[in-house]
């Protein structure tokens, strides 16, 4: 009897831990506090490479989550990055975009848009989920897009500042952004 009564706790435990992320993101409430540890993940860069968010320790992390390459609101985004990206350097800050695109259509992006920080590709949707940073239901019956969504880790992996956007069409406040890294410096 005690066997049974331990498997049902411990599969009530499992289906809980599995379905917290998408309850939360029903709930509209975001799934990152300010003070926790960041989610750790490995994505691949546009250069096939691995790129792993613990092995930025001792380092003050950017990550940018954006929904689509190409699109008029994430351009305009990451050209804000782009532009400046001195601003970052200078508050010791390593600057990553990521969404569910390919790899190779960021590459082609990246390019295209002259981009000088790193994009990940989260096309398996994981991190973007870990994050909260995900739509359910996008646009045109596209599911499972990153959010536009900001997060700011300081060099022992603690986040520091965490804004997800509902509206596709707005960019993360920038100023706030700095402002977090310059205190964290």
């Amino acid at each position: 009897m005690t066997v049974k009564i331990l498997l049902l706790v411990i599969i009530y435990f499992i289906l809980t831990a599995t379905h917290l992320p998408l309850f939360l993101q029903e709930k509209n409430i975001m799934a990152i506090q300010i003070g926790q540890p960041a989610p750790d993940f490995t994505l691949r860069d546009t250069q096939k490479n691995k790129v792993t968010l613990s092995e930025q320790k001792g380092k003050n992390v950017l990550l940018l989550f954006f929904p689509l390459a190409f699109t008029s609101t994430c351009t305009k985004e990451l050209c804000i990055t782009r532009d400046n990206i001195a601003a970052y350097n200078a508050l010791d800050a390593q600057v990553y975009g990521i969404s569910v695109d390919s790899l190779f259509s960021l590459g082609k992006f990246k390019e295209e848009q002259q981009l000088n920080f790193t994009l990940l590709s989260d096309f398996n949707k994981t991190v973007s989920t870990a994050y909260g940073a995900i739509y359910e239901h996008f646009f045109n019956d596209m599911d499972g897009v990153s959010k536009r969504s900001a997060f700011v880790i300081d060099k022992q992996g603690i986040v520091r500042y965490a804004e997800v956007l509902e509206n596709a069409s707005e960019i993360p406040n920038f100023e706030a952004i700095q402002k977090c890294l310059k205190e964290i410096n």
